[in-house]
């Protein structure tokens, strides 16, 4: 096992992101010094003055949770997401060899092509189906090309949790407002809350982890039940319909099925995630208070 206390952290996304900030929290949590970082602080693309600041801080560890998400818009900003997706990572893998810090890198479900009726391993087949997500597959391939092993790939889905508009969040306040909301019944994956994605990433560091993790909470969901849930635990008077992909037509196309298997996780680690219903009520009761 490795002792993170004292360690020193760079977190890309740090001070503004909805993985970013709750990841930082965690790390403070286990004794690592923390550096987080907005893209006020620097641009993400100068690789002279990244190299530079790295090169000051010598960080133990370097977390990338900045990615181009806005997925139906990259399908017409293809230079932008891929700028964000596939040559960041690559700049931050080049320096995390030459300074020999470890670099934890975040993907999605969006690699996959939904056709798969059983959850996806790391192993599987990627075929993306949008230019999100075949910006965020070349980085995860670009940064494996590198030829350095001391870089963790986490594969996620989904996420909602505290410090940052999500979708969860969204449905509650359409809710409230409205007597029925219409969702997406027919796209099923792994909804993930970021404390506990942030708290397994935590393990794998202990376990001194490398390579392709998928982690997500346990179980699954459509859209629709995701929302359902919420609503019902929030106690909000408000009919959910569920309605199929087609009713409401994306520019980018969106995997039908991208459930994540976490087994491999758990085989380092020891941990079992929780499941997402678990973990919403977390978010809903204890983040949410206030505002239920």
């Amino acid at each position: 096992m490795i002792e993170l206390k004292g360690k020193k952290a760079v977190i890309l996304g740090g001070r503004t992101g909805l993985l970013g900030q709750t990841l930082t929290e965690t790390l403070r949590k286990n004794g690592v010094i923390t550096i987080p970082l907005s893209r006020n602080d620097f641009d993400p693309l100068e690789e002279q003055s990244l190299t530079a600041f790295f090169e000051r801080e010598e960080p133990d560890f370097i977390f990338n949770t900045i990615a181009y998400t806005m997925v139906d818009q990259a399908e017409d900003d293809k230079n932008k997401a891929h700028l964000l997706n596939t040559t960041l990572p690559v700049i931050l893998g080049r320096i995390a060899k030459k300074h020999e810090a470890k670099l934890i890198h975040f993907s999605t479900d969006f690699i996959f092509d939904g056709k798969n009726d059983s959850p996806y391993t790391e192993k599987d087949k990627t075929n993306p189906k949008s230019v999100y997500g075949a910006t965020k597959l070349a980085g995860e391939e670009k940064l494996l090309a590198i030829g350095y092993e001391n870089i963790l790939i986490i594969r996620t889905a989904w996420l909602f949790g505290p410090y940052k508009t999500n979708f969860v969040q969204k449905i509650l306040k359409f809710a409230r407002e409205r007597d029925s909301l219409s969702i997406v019944h027919d796209q099923t994956g792994s909804p993930t809350y970021t404390p506990d994605l942030s708290e397994y990433t935590v393990e794998l560091l202990k376990s001194d982890a490398n390579g392709i993790f998928n982690i997500v909470n346990s179980g699954k969901a459509s859209w629709c039940e995701l929302a359902t849930e919420a609503i019902n635990c929030a106690g909000i008077n408000c009919l959910v319909n569920p309605v199929p992909t087609s009713s409401y037509p994306t520019k980018a196309a969106r995997p039908s099925y991208s459930v994540l298997d976490t087994s491999k996780f758990t085989e380092t680690t020891g941990v079992n995630p929780r499941p997402w219903v678990q973990a919403l009520r977390d978010y809903l009761y204890n983040d949410l208070n206030n505002d239920l």
